[in-house]
């Protein structure tokens, strides 16, 4: 089993910075990506960035691609998601997931975090 914690979220204004944390423990042999995904009120759950923790690849959501940055530390097993110029429209609460492929798809990622608040007041 592998627990992922978020932390990180918060209420701020548009254009404002917020930095996403995501520690993982137990068992991560074998889960070799990381990935933020968020969900709004009355959406479904959708993609937002993913990182391949052996190569450093990323990919992201046409919607946050130029403002959003995602990261690895390896020695501390952690995964960030840098978010800027922040929109009201990125309000959502956001979860860290952890599987095998980096792939958008929630359904292929095998562990999910709890999930932090992301508001963002216009």
């Amino acid at each position: 089993q592998v627990q992922l914690v978020e932390s990180g979220g918060g209420l701020v204004q548009a254009g404002d910075s917020l930095r996403l944390s995501c520690a993982a423990s137990g068992r991560t042999f074998g889960v070799y990506t990381r990935g933020w995904f968020r969900q709004a009120p009355g959406k479904e759950r959708e993609f937002v960035a993913g990182i391949k923790w052996s190569s450093g690849r990323t990919y992201y959501a046409d919607s946050v691609k130029g403002r959003f940055t995602i990261s690895g530390d390896n020695a501390k097993d952690t995964v960030y998601l840098q978010m800027n110029s922040l929109k009201s429209d990125d309000t959502a609460v956001y979860y860290c997931a952890a599987g095998r492929l980096l792939v958008t798809g929630a359904s292929s990622y095998d562990y999910w975090g709890q999930g932090t608040q992301v508001t963002v007041s216009s």
